[in-house]
């Protein structure tokens, strides 16, 4: 799976490509046993979805520091 990852981090400069996000999900789910429930699919799929995001966040630049970060969870605890 982290293969697939990797490609799909190289190719986000060029835009997405469908079928490498699909190939990766695919290959997510494949590596799920066979008496998987479908939450455990569908937490496959969101799984993916999230790293994709995250790295198109990167790509754009969309990043916190440490510091930012320990500042919001701060927050948040108040």
């Amino acid at each position: 799976m982290f293969e697939g990852l990797i490609r799909l981090r190289l190719n986000l400069a060029g835009g997405v490509k469908m079928g490498l996000l699909k190939e990766v999900t695919i290959e997510a789910i494949k590596k799920l046993p066979d008496e998987c429930s479908f939450e455990d699919i569908m937490y496959e799929i969101n799984f993916v979805a999230q790293v994709f995001d995250g790295l198109k966040d990167a790509q754009d630049g969309k990043l916190l520091t440490t510091e930012e970060l320990l500042t919001r969870v701060e927050q948040w605890v108040k």
